[in-house]
């Protein structure tokens, strides 16, 4: 997206001018019908979560509607990931971008207790790595010892 003075965003995938909105779940909740169906998808790995109109694209999404509709109105992001979208498929979302998604403190608070969560994880492979390699080293020197 170019930005231009005055707050606004150039959407390159469509021909207009559009203003950065922030839109709350609360608002996206709203819109889970077939005549109006929104999601979110994206997270902090993908620039934030934004949010989607996806209402005129029901009929053209491969997997059929009803994949969209189960969804509708949430924040998508987990399933949009998991199914492994193509790059085309992204390129397609970006053109019916209608915001990002304003994140409220309970949002805000989740999100960083799952960061530090997957960061605990992580952490603790790391553990198990170190336990390994010390538990080679001792076998490794044992049957040198034993040569």
């Amino acid at each position: 997206m170019l930005r231009y003075p005055g707050e606004m965003e150039y959407n390159n995938y469509e021909t207009n001018i559009m203003s950065e909105k922030e839109i709350t779940m609360e608002e996206v909740a709203k819109h889970n019908k077939a005549d109006d169906c929104w999601l979110v998808i994206g997270n902090d790995k993908t620039g934030g979560p934004k949010v989607y109109d996806v209402t005129n694209y029901l009929d053209d999404h491969p997997g059929g509607a009803e994949v969209l509709l189960d969804v509708g109105g949430q924040d998508a992001d987990e399933f949009f990931e998991d199914i492994g979208h193509s790059k085309d498929a992204r390129d397609e979302l970006e053109k019916h971008l209608v915001g990002t998604l304003k994140l409220d403190e309970a949002e805000l608070k989740r999100r960083a207790e799952a960061a530090a969560k997957a960061a605990e994880k992580g952490a603790g492979g790391m553990n198990v790595m170190v336990i390994l390699i010390a538990i080679l080293a001792i076998v490794a020197a044992y049957y040198k010892t034993q040569m």
